[in-house]
């Protein structure tokens, strides 16, 4: 995966973005002509790399962002830039990056769940593979090399609304439940509207007493915001824990890793093992 894609697609370019807001708001306060024209660039870049980042901020915060933003800009036209409103700008975009670091970073892990290792796996053809009879799958290889009891619920093609009606005709079988599911809404028909009825009913199905849930986050497309919103609220609204998207990204940035940028060859199969076993151990030591 080319590494000007991951930056964005990762959400990592809204801090380089907002780094390069800040970095404007400072330049922009030279008295030197050169000072001013690289203010200029550092602010259109800055301000490119936040928008396509896709991050999936409130709403009411991108409207912070964009109010202050203005103000300073006008204040500037007009030559009545003061400290205050650049001290703002500063300020708010801080802020915003402290928020979305926050969903950069694994949750703090949950209180030992079972003795015996077990996981039930809802996924897509990203966790299913693409039919080959010779691969071996990621929850298989989990399975053998690190003694897990793995439930694979991942069928190829699955969307939230095909996972919930697989799972209503299954007796799930662990109390830890790893969610991979969202690929195919994102990059197919379905509206960010049914994607949210279809997530909502799905994590509504599946939360339960002593039952913990585990979500890939997307990695989001420019303009993509929508997807990741939802998400991010239906997570906080049914305590389902959020793997920040760098993890699933990492296993894609390398191209031996995939078939096609997206489904999994057999190294990358064993990648995303090893990557779901660094997250899931911990909720298994005493």
């Amino acid at each position: 995966m080319n590494w000007l894609v991951y930056h964005f697609v990762s959400g990592q370019s809204f801090f380089s973005g907002g780094l390069l807001m800040i970095a404007a708001v400072l330049l922009a306060k030279g008295k030197r002509p050169i000072a001013r024209r690289v203010a200029v660039l550092s602010f259109l870049f800055g301000a490119m790399a936040v928008v396509l980042s896709s991050t999936p901020l409130p709403y009411w915060s991108y409207g912070v962002l964009v109010l202050v933003t203005v103000v300073w800009i006008i204040s500037r036209f007009r030559r009545t830039a003061n400290r205050m409103i650049s001290v703002s700008l500063v300020a708010v975009f801080v802020a915003a990056m402290a928020w979305e670091a926050a969903f950069h970073f694994l949750p703090a892990p949950a209180q030992q769940i079972a003795d015996t290792p077990s996981l039930t796996i809802i996924g897509d053809s990203v966790t299913a593979g693409m039919g080959e009879k010779e691969a071996e799958t990621w929850p298989k290889i989990l399975a053998r090399t690190h003694h897990v009891e793995v439930q694979d619920l991942s069928h190829i093609g699955e969307t939230s609304a095909s996972a919930l009606k697989r799972i209503q005709d299954q007796t799930l079988t662990s109390s830890l439940v790893l969610i991979e599911i969202g690929g195919n809404d994102l990059l197919g028909s379905t509206s960010s509207a049914q994607f949210e009825n279809d997530l909502d009913a799905m994590l509504k199905y599946l939360v339960k007493e002593n039952r913990r849930l585990l979500m890939f986050e997307l990695p989001l497309p420019p303009f993509f915001h929508e997807y990741g919103r939802i998400q991010r609220t239906l997570a906080a609204r049914y305590d389902v824990a959020l793997i920040p998207k760098r993890y699933f990204l990492d296993v894609l940035a390398d191209d031996a890793s995939t078939l096609d940028t997206i489904h999994l060859s057999q190294a990358g199969h064993q990648q995303m093992a090893e990557t779901v076993w660094r997250i899931i151990e911990p909720m298994y030591q005493p």
